[in-house]
């Protein structure tokens, strides 16, 4: 789920009498992105077998869709809000479907990880521009109540595509198998596409900059510099390559925020604003967003694996456990920001250490199983706790941060955040599957056992970070 907050616009005179049909187009586009998010994980394992997929080709199809979509995130809201967000928004969802094309018709899986790191970076272009495009379009309690339907969307989307992505791969509609979830999207982008050339206005912000194309080019490039190794070491012996590839890419990250810090030129908006990173709570919050990710992402990763190719769970059988991770998160989201306002970081701060639990409780039935076939109910619980936590923690954790953060400085510091849970669930299947093939000989169930401690250990990061946050949060009302 992509997560983003910018300061108003100015109120304007009518609003725009279409405005409710438009934010439904808008909404089935950025449906695509919220389902590809988690949809693929479950097709990951019949991926491999029919690619013939080593075990960082399939790292690669999940790392390669959320580095896209991290690389390309904060120039393109800058670029829709300069040059116009309806442009964009259809050149998005038109690149998404030619992408989902593409990557259903791969045949290696060279041919299926470049399609999806393409699609990441058009899911990119195409999601700010319904998140600015309603704060255009929108005012007062119309403004609160089309987010609310963003934010219901993306809990629905989350528990629908791992669903859908096991339903796809069951049925095999046609002998396409696992590309289903891949060409669904070809239909849905291109009805979208004619209704949004009808019904969506155009709107950008005249008072926009000039985006920083050289820096995001150099972001991009230092995102990609650091996943590479992680995925690519384990199987190449961990070459000094790639210890320099690493190092280099953390420097060029680095250097870009110093020498944006530095530079005196208003009229190009800065990537990494430094003023926001001064601020204590957002630079925790960011970390607590992107070892969430990591966690999050590569428990999905291996769990998806090692039911299929461990425990003989079908598509759909795998599907239909792992929703218990989203009846979890529906049980507490609604409550969530409610009490983030009264608690602030001691609700997220539980949502961590639910997580944590969750994940130590799915860890200790897999451990218990030994080498016998693990059943659905001794994980389920488990998965239930953990999706708990998750609405206590992602769900208000923009909220909590961003009340520290002046007005002005909202904007770039919610693309910050978005870019922080995309690079971070690429880090995620970089860092976790790598542990977890690093130990596939021993058996899968080892393997994940192997993982296990990664993820868990993450949000008990998560948690003790959530202390250092700020103590409450202000009301959306």
């Amino acid at each position: 789920m992509t997560t983003a907050l910018t300061p108003p616009p100015p109120a304007t005179t009518d609003p725009h009498p279409r405005r409710w049909a438009a934010a439904a187009v808008m909404m089935i586009a950025a449906l695509m992105d919220l389902l590809d998010t988690t949809i693929v994980n479950v097709a990951i394992p019949s991926i491999g077998s029919d690619l013939h997929a080593s075990a960082s080709d399939l790292q690669w199809t999940v790392s390669a869709y959320l580095l896209g979509f991290a690389a390309a995130l904060i120039v393109s809201g800058h670029l829709g809000d300069r040059l116009g967000r309806r442009t964009l928004f259809l050149t998005g969802t038109a690149g998404f479907g030619l992408a989902g094309l593409v990557c259903g018709i791969a045949q290696t899986p060279g041919q299926l990880i470049a399609a999806r790191a393409l699609q990441g970076v058009l899911a990119a272009v195409l999601v700010p521009q319904v998140i600015g495009s309603f704060r255009t379009l929108f005012q007062g309690k119309e403004r609160g109540a089309a987010f609310g339907m963003y934010g219901a969307v993306a809990g629905f989307a989350s528990a629908v595509g791992l669903l859908l992505g096991g339903v796809l791969t069951d049925a095999d509609l046609f002998g396409w198998g696992w590309r289903s979830v891949f060409l669904v999207n070809v239909p849905v982008a291109a009805i979208t596409l004619v209704a949004g050339a009808v019904l969506v206005p155009a709107t950008r912000e005249r008072s926009a900059g000039r985006p920083d194309a050289l820096g995001s080019l150099v972001l991009a490039g230092g995102l990609v510099a650091i996943v590479l190794p992680l995925v690519q070491g384990r199987e190449n012996g961990w070459p000094l390559w790639g210890w320099i590839c690493l190092t280099a890419g953390v420097l060029a990250v680095t250097g870009l925020g110093v020498l944006e810090a530095h530079r005196r030129n208003p009229a190009t908006v800065p990537l990494l604003p430094s003023r926001a990173f001064r601020l204590p709570a957002f630079s925790v919050g960011v970390l607590v967003q992107l070892l969430f990710s990591l966690a999050m992402q590569g428990f999905f990763l291996v769990f998806a694996v090692w039911l299929q190719a461990g425990e003989g769970y079908t598509p759909m059988q795998a599907g239909l456990l792992t929703v218990a991770f989203s009846v979890g998160g529906f049980l507490t989201a609604p409550a969530a920001d409610s009490l983030a306002v009264r608690y602030g970081r001691l609700v997220l701060g539980a949502g961590a250490l639910l997580m944590a639990g969750g994940y130590a409780w799915v860890w200790a039935a897999v451990d218990g199983a030994s080498d016998t076939h693990t059943g659905a109910w001794p994980l389920a619980p488990g998965l239930v706790v953990a999706g708990a936590g998750l609405g206590f923690l992602v769900v208000p954790l923009v909220n909590v941060v961003l009340s520290a953060v002046p007005a002005d400085l909202a904007g770039g510091a919610s693309g910050i955040f978005s870019t922080a849970q995309q690079f971070g669930g690429a880090l995620g299947a970089a860092v976790v599957g790598t542990v977890f093939f690093g130990h596939a000989d021993d058996g899968l169930t080892k393997a994940l056992g192997a993982a296990m401690p990664w993820v868990t250990a993450g949000f008990v990061v998560c948690a003790g970070l959530c202390a250092l946050l700020p103590r409450t949060a202000t009301s959306h009302d």
